[in-house]
């Protein structure tokens, strides 16, 4: 029986591979068995950090939310609390972004905070 040497799925498969790992240093966007342990991790920290870039954006946000809170004498718990009470319904996203790029209808939002809460 001749040998099979399984040229064409084996290749392809290499191929795919280190197509993925091109751009990478040294023997890991070239040598298969390095490339693959190379793509397998990357592929593995794009997946967990896809997920921490949410928490890492959230918490830029509430930085920056907290920074103009306190440019106005209330923190950050008071002003988000205040906002629940005024039944005011703005996620921290738009909320940092009023904070910096326009803080007059930002501390139109802390003087009415101040005002329900009697601050």
């Amino acid at each position: 029986m001749p040998r099979a040497k399984r040229g064409f799925k084996a290749r392809r498969r290499r191929k795919r591979l280190l197509r993925l790992a091109k751009g990478y240093f040294g023997r890991r966007k070239n040598v298969y068995s390095v490339a693959k342990r190379a793509v397998f991790k990357s592929l593995f920290y794009a997946y967990r950090h896809r997920r921490e870039r949410k928490r890492d954006f959230r918490s830029l946000w509430i930085t920056r939310i907290n920074a103009a809170c306190r440019a106005h004498d209330i923190s950050y718990s008071r002003f988000i609390h205040g906002l629940k009470l005024a039944n005011i319904n703005l996620n921290r996203k738009i909320l940092a972004d009023m904070a910096v790029n326009d803080p007059q209808s930002f501390k139109a939002l802390v003087d009415k905070v101040k005002t329900i809460r009697g601050a």
